[in-house]
């Protein structure tokens, strides 16, 4: 049986992989039939996370190959249009972020305040003509 599925490329703990049409008995790093493109799940910022043809992707289908699971699921994806595993902020940008967020907080809480203040003035201001 024909398959579409990945196979795996890079280097330890940096996975790249091939979208690979193989037949289902050859390794899964083994011999292909046709190389379809490429998904990189850690693409970090502007570098492609997925790359296919789907001219090619849609002629192995109709004649009968099966894609894998993970295949199967950024296929899914590019149809619906779902950004495909967008990278995870790194912790030291979440803390940023969150200082950021907290101090705008504090500002126009401090803001409100004054304003409130303010407005508490001019009430007594006119309560007192």
């Amino acid at each position: 049986m024909v398959v579409i599925r990945l196979a795996r490329g890079g280097a330890k703990k940096a996975p790249f992989y091939h979208v690979v049409v193989a037949d289902s008995r050859k390794a899964r790093g083994g011999r292909f039939i046709e190389r379809l493109g490429f998904y990189n799940p850690m693409a970090r910022g502007p570098e492609t996370h997925l790359q296919l043809d789907q001219e090619r992707v849609a002629y192995w289908t109709e004649r009968g190959a099966q894609p894998s699971e993970r295949v199967s699921l950024l296929l899914h994806r590019i149809a619906k249009g779902e950004a495909i595993n967008q990278a995870a902020p790194k912790k030291a940008e979440l803390k940023t972020a969150q200082i950021a967020a907290s101090q705008k907080a504090a500002k126009a809480k401090a803001k409100a305040e004054t304003e409130a203040a303010k407005a508490e003035e001019k009430t007594e201001e006119k309560s007192a003509e």
